[in-house]
């Protein structure tokens, strides 16, 4: 089936850093940093991935990030869970703005 998005195109992720290799590497030192154990275990810090994954809509990061979330030892229904936290905040964040359409409509209501 053909797509926008080439499943395989994951795998040239790191082709980004050919022409520029220097902000490449600072990225994916950075990058990397951020995903080691610290406060969150790699298990919470994958989950909150696959969530932000799903808000963004970045298929590539969805892909990635459900792997390893089973790698790390989330099983589907916490994977789930983390989607529908984020859902939730997609939703309000959205609904939330409805405030500044109601402020905008009470300055010019006829």
């Amino acid at each position: 089936m053909d797509t926008y998005y080439n499943p395989d195109d994951l795998g040239k992720f790191g082709d980004m850093g050919k022409e520029s290799p220097e902000l490449w590497n600072a990225f994916m030192k950075y990058y990397a940093k951020v995903f080691e154990a610290g406060a969150l275990s790699e298990r919470e810090k994958a989950l909150i991935a696959l969530a932000v994954a799903h808000a963004v809509q970045c298929p590539y990061c969805i892909d990635a990030y459900t792997r390893a979330s089973l790698e790390k030892g989330s099983n589907r229904e916490q994977m789930t869970e983390a989607i529908h936290v984020a859902v939730a905040l997609r939703g309000g964040a959205s609904l939330v703005h409805g405030v500044q359409m109601r402020n905008t409509a009470e300055k010019i209501s006829f």
